[in-house]
């Protein structure tokens, strides 16, 4: 009898364990404030790297505040915004991502608009490399704009999807480094994300690869994922950067302010993925990748380098969505 009694107690003990470990994971994603000296140094330290890598990897998604100078991403913004403005009017000849309310822009590869402390942070780059390897490939540049509605407009959002839309390795291989230029928010059309659901496959999607919508989750997943950790839409504060994995669910939302939203994208592949896509940049940004390059950048940059003449020319002019492919080489 004394057994019995005393096996009641580790019986509860075990049970309430249990119930730890299935206890429902927050759809909304962790938030890192790094210290003034981290701030400073442009370095996060050893335990909150760690907190940072474990969030990648468990929820495909990281915020980290205060890595971004703000009157860096004040002037890039004026800029874009107007850049916005002109691809808008366009309509549908215009770049956008399933519908008009969704942009695919880019910066102005120059070196006026070409601050480290945005498409070089050395936070992001810091994180990234330790999920990634070292010197991940810096590859892709470009923004997501969520516009205001024009007048008589219906506001959209977009389908739920995946940007790997082909046949992708199982573990981390790309991660999107997301910067926004203003404060992100529910209004004025903060992306959708669905933490947990990097761990998926081609086989959760439909809608094939060169297909403007391609990518698109399938409903009955997506009803089955909302019941376990349904999505949530984040405010992110100006001055942040967020690391999403580029397998990561995600849905771009509505706009309903006068504002307009734009958020960079930039793309670390893993050193071993091999992915052939090469940045193009104006001449006189070539200096500045140089010295960040001595001064350990610890990026490959592969850039095709061009005329500053010829970079502003063709920069808004480029492809979007599926005219780039992330898939690996054979």
């Amino acid at each position: 009898m004394l057994f019995i009694r005393n096996l009641n107690p580790l019986i509860q003990a075990a049970s309430r364990g249990f119930a730890t470990v299935t206890k429902r994971l927050p759809s909304h994603p962790h938030i890192i404030r790094p210290s003034l000296a981290e701030q400073q140094s442009q370095r996060l330290n050893s335990r909150t790297l760690e907190q940072a890598v474990r969030h990648v990897h468990r929820d495909g998604l990281v915020v980290v505040e205060d890595a971004v100078s703000l009157s860096d991403l004040d002037s890039l913004n004026k800029k874009m915004v107007q850049d916005a403005r002109v691809l808008q009017a366009r309509g549908e000849d215009g770049p956008f991502n399933y519908n008009l309310g969704n942009l695919q822009q880019d910066a102005p590869p120059v070196a006026e608009f070409f601050s480290p402390s945005v498409f070089t942070n050395p936070i992001a780059t810091q994180i990234t490399t330790h999920v990634l390897g070292p010197r991940p490939k810096w590859t892709f540049c470009s923004a997501n704009s969520a516009m205001p509605p024009l007048p008589g407009g219906t506001p959209q959002r977009q389908p739920v999807h995946s940007d790997a839309d082909f046949a992708h390795p199982s573990h981390p291989f790309a991660l999107v480094v997301n910067i926004p230029l203003i404060t992100m928010t529910p209004e004025n059309g903060t992306t959708e994300v669905w933490l947990g659901t990097h761990n998926n496959g081609i086989e959760a999607q439909e809608g094939a690869h060169g297909e403007r919508a391609s990518g698109r989750i399938k409903e009955v997943l997506l009803e089955k994922q909302r019941a376990i950790r349904g999505p949530c839409q984040p405010v992110v504060k100006k001055g942040s950067i967020v690391i999403r994995d580029l397998r990561l669910w995600h849905a771009g939302m509505p706009n309903s302010t006068e504002d307009v939203r734009v958020m960079l994208a930039m793309i670390h592949f893993a050193p071993w993925y091999r992915n052939g896509m090469r940045l193009e940049f104006g001449e006189d940004i070539r200096p500045l990748i140089e010295d960040l390059q001595k001064d350990m950048l610890g990026l490959e940059v592969p850039v095709d380098w061009v005329s500053k003449e010829q970079a502003l020319e063709r920069y808004m002019n480029r492809g979007f969505g599926n005219a780039y492919d992330f898939n690996q080489e054979p």
